[in-house]
């Protein structure tokens, strides 16, 4: 039982007797509790503990809440008005949400000199506080849709990664915020596109064809778009804040416009 789930709930003893009688028991509703809520903080504290560091030692740092609060608020939506199963979704996104915050604070120190070294420190810094936002979500257990989180909360953090890095690729020594935000979009619908194909391929073939090309490409669409509105609050803190830009800038590795060179002229006078 996930840690972030409470209330009542019916419980249903189940046996396939044959000819003997019922399949099911009586049902029985028990009203559960959080156990405890210290593994819910586990990833806070390490946002706390990031904001402690001397280059997060500033005012400005600390709005960095302020995407996750929008973030969180989203995944605390009431599980009676989400579709069946979606409530692990919602927690691949909160812990997301919680590595995206913590690179966008530690951008100094995955800044490297090639831009494949940056992309392997970002991959891992933000795999490492999802995965621990993650399982703290659902009380260090695992269950099926453990298991469908964790593998979605894994292939969001592998191309959150690449989106990135890509961007800063195409961005070289620029930083132009709606060109950077069109580009992220773009990225992200292609490579979630890449990564939905092959499975649809094999449920393409398994079902004789009887899924629509359609499917596939609104699937593909849909999480993308999701994907992006994760990543959107922090672009968007990005481009309001100037401290933050900087660490965008870093993650993006944008390296910063060299200044104009200067010829001097006659009488010591420097001319741009």
């Amino acid at each position: 039982m996930p840690l972030t789930a409470g209330g009542n709930l019916t419980i249903v003893a189940s046996s396939d007797l044959g000819a003997l009688g019922s399949k099911e028991g009586a049902p029985v509703t028990y009203n559960w509790v959080l156990p405890t809520f210290a593994p819910l903080l586990l990833p806070w504290l390490a946002i706390l503990g990031l904001l402690a560091l001397k280059p997060n030692r500033c005012a400005a740092a600390w709005w960095i809440w302020l995407p996750l609060a929008c973030l969180v608020a989203i995944t605390l939506a009431p599980v009676e008005i989400l579709p069946r199963g979606a409530g692990f979704s919602l927690d691949a996104i909160g812990a997301l949400a919680a590595g995206l915050g913590a690179i966008w604070l530690l951008s100094n120190y995955l800044l490297r000199q090639h831009r494949f070294l940056t992309f392997l420190c970002v991959l891992s810094a933000l795999a490492g506080f999802s995965v621990l936002a993650f399982v703290s979500q659902q009380g260090w257990s695992f269950t099926t849709e453990t298991l469908q989180g964790g593998i979605l909360l894994a292939v969001g953090v592998l191309i959150s990664a690449a989106a990135l890095g890509l961007c800063g690729v195409i961005c070289r020594c620029r930083y132009r915020p709606l060109g950077l935000y069109g580009w992220l979009l773009l990225l992200l619908v292609l490579l979630w596109l890449v990564v939905a194909a092959p499975f649809f391929v094999i449920a393409l073939m398994s079902s004789g064809g009887r899924i629509e090309w359609s499917e596939f490409f609104v699937f593909a669409l849909s999480v993308a778009m999701i994907h992006f509105m994760t990543l959107a609050p922090f672009l968007i803190l990005s481009s309001a804040s100037p401290f933050f830009r900087e660490r965008l800038k870093a993650l993006l590795n944008v390296k910063p416009q060299a200044p104009p060179l200067m010829a001097p002229l006659p009488g010591g006078i420097l001319k741009t």
